[in-house]
């Protein structure tokens, strides 16, 4: 009996101590699978039934990811877009007003999707401003202030703001002759280093130029005869490649300066471009501030792709000056709007929304060309900038003038 007592006390201990052990055991293998749970976000006996699954989130997590990535790439090229972009990248132009940077995307002149790209070399058929393939072609973008100015606005950033957000392919370069300009003891050089900027930049774009030499207060352009054939004989030599650029010879004879005068003006300069731009368009100006565009069919400049400029302020210049448009087109004469504006002839005061209509209309019907003044934030309303806004390459719908929302909805057919 002893015996069988000593036997049962013994076994109860080692059952004790055994159920000490598996205990202990248990405890240390539920440590281990859950440190392994914690660190691979498995459990042991799924590794295999989960490698497969794991191998397909993979892919598709990498697919996600490439497409998220494609999608940030497109967007960074989306039209308009003013791109938010890193510091230091060289690609970038600031926006000072906060807008972010906008990411630069230069194409070649030729490319496919560009305004030149897609028409090419232009020429007149008729009436009408034509592109490569003998089809109607409109240009419609903005006239730059006078270069001595306002050279800022000349940039890779502004123009490709313009092309994509507003639909421009054009931009004109007003380099002023007087007015402290060209020939009245500007920087001749600096000037010309602007218009360098402003063709290449364009042409980078796939845009069109005009340059346009922009006699105002020096009336008559025969002022500066030899000054004009000197400058677009190096101007026409120095783009002699470059099919998109046109040439406007004379902004806006005034003061008594007769369709005569200015006649002979042009058949002077006119060869001494096309010594180098056979080809080119060139744009000359009319009487009385490039109004009288309906006295040019009795004596037009004699050669090929030549247009003649109408210019308007729509609450100065109303039914007598479109009748004026289209009598001369009527009568064979090519005409191209290179400057305009919705306020009057000052440049400013109020804006005549309804005669401003009628322009849009008559702009609309008979498919002619244009250029909305002016590309700056000058304190007055022709300005397409508001004055507040120190941005010179990236703007916002909340930066332009009223005059600018009004000329971005006419471009953008809005």
């Amino acid at each position: 009996m002893d015996r069988l007592k000593s036997f049962l006390s013994l076994h109860k201990k080692a059952c004790k101590t055994g159920f000490a052990i598996l205990l202990v055991l248990i405890i240390s293998l539920s440590g281990f699978l859950f440190y392994s749970r914690q660190k691979t976000g498995v459990w042991p006996w799924e590794n295999g039934a989960n490698s497969a699954k794991s191998s397909s989130t993979k892919s598709k997590s990498e697919s996600l990811k490439n497409t998220t990535s494609q999608k940030s790439d497109d967007n960074k090229n989306k039209p308009g877009d003013c791109n938010t972009a890193k510091n230091g990248d060289s690609s970038t132009s600031k926006d000072k007003n906060g807008g972010g940077k906008m990411k630069n995307k230069t194409t070649k002149p030729g490319d496919l999707g560009t305004p030149y790209g897609n028409h090419g070399k232009l020429s007149v058929s008729g009436v009408d401003l034509v592109d490569q393939s003998g089809n109607k072609f409109q240009l419609k973008g903005v006239s730059t202030h006078g270069l001595q100015w306002y050279p800022q606005y000349v940039n890779q950033s502004a123009f490709q703001y313009l092309r994509d957000s507003w639909g421009a392919n054009v931009v004109r370069l007003a380099m002023y002759t007087g007015e402290g300009g060209y020939c009245a003891g500007g920087d001749k050089s600096k000037l010309e280093a602007t218009i360098d900027t402003g063709v290449q930049a364009a042409t980078a774009l796939g845009m069109y130029v005009i340059i346009d030499w922009h006699i105002l207060s020096d009336s008559n352009p025969t002022q500066h005869q030899a000054e004009s054939i000197d400058f677009f004989t190096r101007m026409s030599q120095k783009y002699a490649a470059n099919g998109n650029v046109l040439y406007e010879i004379c902004n806006e004879p005034n003061g008594g300066t007769s369709w005569s005068t200015i006649h002979d003006y042009a058949e002077a300069v006119v060869p001494a471009i096309r010594a180098n731009a056979p080809d080119a368009i060139i744009l000359v100006g009319t009487p009385t501030w490039s109004q009288d565009v309906d006295q040019v069919a009795s004596n037009p400049v004699r050669g090929s792709n030549i247009m003649y400029t109408l210019h308007f302020y729509a609450g100065t210049h109303k039914d007598n000056i479109r009748n004026k448009l289209t009598t001369a087109r009527a009568a064979g004469t090519p005409v191209f709007i290179s400057e305009f504006s919705i306020c009057d002839a000052s440049g400013n005061g109020g804006i005549d929304y309804t005669s401003a209509d009628a322009w849009k209309k008559l702009i609309n019907e008979t498919n002619v060309s244009y250029c909305g003044w002016s590309f700056a934030n000058k304190n007055e309303t022709s300005a397409l900038i508001k004055p507040s806004c120190s941005s010179t390459d990236c703007f916002t719908d909340n930066d332009l003038s009223e005059t600018g929302v009004w000329l971005k909805g006419l471009i953008s057919g809005h």
